[in-house]
């Protein structure tokens, strides 16, 4: 019995014991556990206290040793925040120094232990440039600038404050910032819309730099690079000569300026010397703007050239013509109606040109759209060397019942030097050595003077109107390069009101008045005009012969050609003496009766073209010549045969 008791006593000892084994087991899981847990923590958070607290009093120590002592004064002395303007510079750039150094030895271990790909060394100089940048603009441009703790009228103390997430709080804040930017009233507001044509200008810039960065590689003997820049520029040359905008250019345009950019890094990090850099994009500019001046005496002169010199179809031409008509007989070589000739109730167009080409469009044109092509009578005057091939030509296509006259100058014994001070002048030993001498000063200047025309009388035939046609009182004079496009027999009906001259007057924006044309500088001509008064144009005038005679305009025209003889009134041509002759005797005339330009302005409205009665190419860029603006030949073209066996024969094409 008493063995019994002794072992259910020692059973329940130790069934005691595993109960307050378990109690202190689950004491110390619950409470001494969590104690030295927290135990741990709070000796690292302390280390941790301790190495910031030293590293701020480490920064703090150089703060002040580069603080300059007129800002500790100042500090010491004035309760209010410190001012950027007594610090200077160096306290920002000591500032800078020191918090831009903090931020790269962070955040490089952040980018390093989570994305080394994407954190590069960009983003570094992005967080720097932004902390060197934001000082300097907020002083600049920030008239109320803030400080932790108030607000005051100074520039603000630059503060930066790193995070301990690095380059996912710097990301996060990039991130915000894009989609919901804090508004800041001083920040300079971005032009809105996209910019046009932004690859062709990064191109043309590429271009620019790519030649300045070659130069200077080929004076520092940088093959390499120097091969690849010529390389570059010349695909990117050819790419801008193909594509003006950037919906022109190819897909491979940006892949191109992307290389470019990396080619132009390279030579800039290896050649980029501000003052050589200066020098020679002075030197391109220079040598550019020289490029530039011949380049458009050369245009000026290849355009006087271009309009001087006859197409080669057009000599073809006149040449098979003139031996075509030269071996008709005597008796076959008249033209048919010529009882026409003097009557004065008909309709009489008087027109003198070399170009049978161009003659023939003025006619046809006259005569489809004329009401009665019977009743309209063309006197024609030439030169001698075209003389057979017009009259021939009009013998071979009669103009559908109209009547034609084709005279030679060289038949007008009485045009002659004694009468005509034009010839006279043309004669004079200053007048060859102005048209022919090589090395005259003037030719460069006048180049255009120095056409044929000017040479030619049948230009200045125009004033001797009542000599050619003594019996017949008015009469349309019309220029071998327009066209006619609407009936002008109402033009004769028009009461000019005892002027001589019906034209069409030319005030506008894109003409001249007197002051263009003639030197009033001159007295006698500062005193005889007006400098604004309106001038008008060659080419369709409607001239009443009678009042010519009365008033003895050729004459007028004699005596101001005389004055003139050393050119100081006005250059060469007909319009200024035009001007002159018939001043104050011009009936301005509707301005759709003759529409100009077509010759040399690329911008005439086509609702103008459309109600003209007579459109006229005046300039250089005639119809006939391949300088001629596509966008108007059409209006020519559809009067000339070109089905014709001599035009096909000497490749006169459409």
């Amino acid at each position: 019995m008493a063995t019994f008791k002794k072992a259910a006593t020692t059973q329940q000892r130790w069934r005691n014991f595993g109960c307050r084994k378990s109690v202190a087991v689950s004491l110390v899981v619950s409470v001494i556990a969590p104690l030295l847990f927290l135990a741990g923590r709070a000796g690292s958070f302390t280390s941790a206290f301790g190495e910031s607290h030293s590293e701020s009093t480490r920064k703090l120590s150089a703060l002040e040793q580069n603080f300059p002592q007129e800002a500790l004064k100042a500090a010491s002395t004035d309760p209010e925040p410190l001012n950027l303007n007594i610090v200077g510079q160096d306290l920002s750039s000591s500032l800078i120094q020191e918090e831009t150094i903090d931020v790269s030895r962070t955040d490089a271990t952040s980018y390093q232990q989570e994305d080394p790909a994407e954190h590069t060394a960009d983003k570094l100089e992005e967080q720097k440039l932004a902390l060197r940048t934001s000082s300097s603009e907020e002083q600049r441009d920030t008239p109320d600038n803030s400080v932790v703790g108030g607000q005051h009228d100074g520039p603000q103390l630059l503060q930066v404050k790193v995070s301990d997430s690095g380059a996912d709080q710097i990301g996060k804040e990039e991130s915000n910032a894009k989609e919901n930017p804090v508004p800041e009233p001083n920040r300079r507001k971005e032009k809105k819309g996209s910019i046009h044509d932004s690859l062709i200008r990064a191109l043309r810039d590429q271009l620019i730099m790519g030649k300045a960065y070659a130069t200077l590689a080929q004076a520092q003997n940088n093959l390499r690079l120097l091969q690849e820049l010529k390389v570059q520029t010349k695909e990117i040359q050819e790419i801008l000569l193909e594509a003006e905008t950037d919906s022109e250019l190819p897909n491979s345009a940006r892949s191109k300026i992307k290389y470019m950019g990396e080619i132009l890094e390279r030579a800039k990090a290896q050649h980029y010397d501000c003052t050589a850099m200066v020098k020679k994009l002075r030197a391109m500019l220079h040598a550019t703007e020289q490029e530039g001046r011949m380049l458009k005496k050369q245009s000026v002169f290849l355009s006087q050239l271009a309009a001087k010199t006859i197409p080669k179809g057009l000599h073809c031409l006149s040449m098979r013509l003139s031996v075509e008509f030269y071996s008709l007989p005597p008796e076959r070589r008249e033209l048919p109606h010529q009882e026409n000739l003097e009557d004065p109730n008909l309709y009489h167009y008087a027109l003198f040109s070399d170009n049978v080409l161009a003659t023939s469009v003025v006619i046809n044109s006259t005569v489809s759209t004329a009401k009665d092509p019977r009743r309209h009578v063309f006197h024609l005057v030439t030169d001698k060397l075209n003389y057979g091939a017009m009259k021939m030509w009009f013998l071979a296509n009669p103009p559908k019942g109209a009547t034609v006259e084709v005279q030679n100058i060289g038949d007008f014994k009485w045009l002659n030097s004694s009468y005509c001070p034009v010839l006279r002048q043309l004669e004079s030993v200053t007048m060859k050595e102005y048209y022919f001498r090589s090395n005259n000063p003037s030719v460069a200047t006048g180049l255009k003077y120095r056409n044929p025309k000017y040479l030619s009388m049948l230009n200045h035939l125009r004033f001797y109107l009542p000599e050619i046609y003594p019996k017949l009182d008015k009469i349309l004079f019309l220029d071998d390069d327009i066209v006619v496009q609407k009936d002008l027999t109402p033009l004769w009906s028009i009461n000019l009101r005892g002027n001589v001259n019906g034209a069409v007057e030319t005030c506008g924006a894109s003409f001249h008045r007197f002051d263009k044309y003639l030197n009033f500088s001159n007295p006698l001509i500062s005193k005889s005009f007006d400098p604004n008064a309106c001038g008008w144009a060659y080419g369709m005038n409607i001239f009443d012969l009678r009042q010519w005679r009365d008033r003895d305009i050729t004459g007028i025209y004699h005596r101001w050609q005389d004055m003139n003889e050393d050119r100081t009134l006005w250059k060469l041509g007909t319009l200024p003496p035009g001007l002159i002759t018939f001043y104050n005797l011009t009936y301005s005339l509707n301005k759709h009766w003759h529409v100009l330009g077509l010759g040399y302005n690329s911008e005439v409205k086509s609702k103008d073209i459309h109600s003209a009665a007579v459109i006229h190419y005046n300039g250089n860029m005639k119809p006939w010549l391949e300088i001629g603006m596509a966008k108007y030949k059409h209006y020519w073209s559809r009067h000339v045969m070109f089905d014709h066996p001599y035009l096909q024969q000497c490749n006169i094409n459409e």
